[in-house]
């Protein structure tokens, strides 16, 4: 039982960890929102004083600030769809008993472990590419021509890239909890006359729902900042600009510390907003 002096000593042993996570989060935080308030133009004179909201009220006011908003969440919630349902496909399959179990589990965990840049780049010149790519052979191969996919179909493209990368994630926990899944019920279901649809609407499924909310948030959190695919691929252009992106061009490609400062801003309000949506949903889900 924890007495008064060791509480109090596990406090101060982690004081100094708790210090300089605090200071790690703090102080950018900090210098975003002392440099929104400013106009600063690195390669135009530099600090010129502050303007207060006036970067909070180009960055929303730009033509360009909603759309990218609404980009940002469509991929957000294409790339949820699509790792989820796979998913719970995918877990379902590797729990089966099969020969090289191990061996498939492992292929088909990899591609999480794949830098960003690379298999954007893997998905953009092996798979993606008119002349050469993959899938333009197999266009000529039934007589139809090839998809600019990067061009014709943007951000369905960026959508498939991203969610190559998060499935073995998704993959994983769903694996897990269905590992965890009492069979007993199933062989009793199976007993009763249950088909197979019938068992995993009704048993697996509402089973996987905590595993499913978990990876919603995580991988949401993660998705909100999605730019490395973009970058590679195509650049921010055929409506692929998301928020992330727009804030690069406004202070890389515009040298605007300051009007990018305050989108980094709203990236953070945005955020939150749906950290807190989803949170209520995984804080329902965990309650059952």
């Amino acid at each position: 039982m924890a007495t008064q002096h060791s509480r109090t000593a596990a406090r101060i042993m982690m004081a100094p960890a708790v210090f300089l996570l605090l200071v790690w989060m703090l102080v950018p935080l900090t210098m975003t929102l002392w440099f929104s308030f400013r106009q600063y133009l690195p390669l135009r004179g530099g600090d010129q004083g502050f303007v207060w909201f006036d970067n909070y009220i180009r960055f929303i006011s730009s033509s360009a600030f909603w759309p990218a908003v609404q980009t940002t969440l469509v991929i957000v919630g294409g790339a949820l769809l699509i790792s989820i349902v796979l998913g719970v496909l995918l877990a379902i399959l590797l729990d089966q008993p099969m020969w090289g179990q191990g061996v498939v589990r492992i292929l088909v965990i990899a591609p999480f472990f794949v830098m960003p840049t690379v298999s954007a780049l893997v998905w953009k010149n092996m798979f993606m590419d008119p002349t050469n790519g993959l899938f333009a052979h197999l266009w000529r191969a039934f007589g139809a021509d090839p998809v600019v996919w990067l061009s014709d179909a943007s951000i369905f493209s960026v959508i498939v890239i991203v969610s190559w990368q998060w499935l073995p994630f998704a993959t994983l926990i769903l694996l897990t909890a269905i590992q965890s899944l009492d069979s007993e019920q199933l062989e009793a279901a199976e007993m009763d006359g249950a088909p197979p649809l019938s068992r995993f609407v009704f048993i697996t499924l509402p089973h996987l729902s905590r595993a499913i909310t978990i990876v919603v948030l995580i991988q949401t959190i993660f998705l909100l900042s999605i730019f490395a695919e973009i970058f590679v691929t195509t650049g921010g252009a055929f409506g692929t600009r998301t928020l992330t992106y727009l804030i690069y061009q406004r202070v890389l490609e515009s040298q605007n510390v300051g009007l990018g400062s305050a989108g980094g801003v709203y990236a953070i309000i945005l955020a939150n907003i749906v950290a807190l949506f989803l949170m209520r949903i995984v804080g329902k889900n965990l309650d059952r």
